[in-house]
């Protein structure tokens, strides 16, 4: 069964896409952005290939994606706080609104990223 449309009790969520050059610095940036409650989680999808035009060469590389969830009052700060993080001189950063999200998950998104102190300790590095 698909998840129901956001009620608009519901918080509103987003998903923020962006492209690393290694799987371990995608993890440490979004452990921080974990422990500071900029998002509530975030998902490491291994091996994508990514290709480009930087700096006029035809680039054909092997980068790790990332999805971070947050809520929409959340997502801009998360987003500066992403790019003062990641390593790449001109980060891929996509904010993108889910068209449903399953209510039960929102609220836990939400609960995360509002209702706890920065630098929240993480029980594994």
């Amino acid at each position: 069964m698909p998840p129901s449309p956001e009620a608009s009790s519901s918080p509103q969520i987003r998903c923020i896409v962006t492209s690393f050059e290694q799987e371990e610095q995608a993890a440490d940036i979004i452990r921080t952005l974990v422990r500071e409650r900029h998002i509530a989680c975030g998902n490491i999808l291994r091996s994508v290939r990514s290709i480009y035009i930087w700096q006029d060469k035809l680039e054909d590389t092997e980068e790790v994606i990332a999805i971070l969830k947050t809520t929409s009052t959340m997502a801009a700060l998360a987003g500066e706080r992403l790019r003062e993080l990641h390593p790449y001189d001109v980060p891929e950063i996509l904010v993108l609104t889910p068209e449903a999200v399953e209510t039960a998950y929102a609220d836990w998104v939400a609960k995360t990223v509002q209702d706890h102190p920065v630098n929240f300790p993480c029980s594994s590095a």
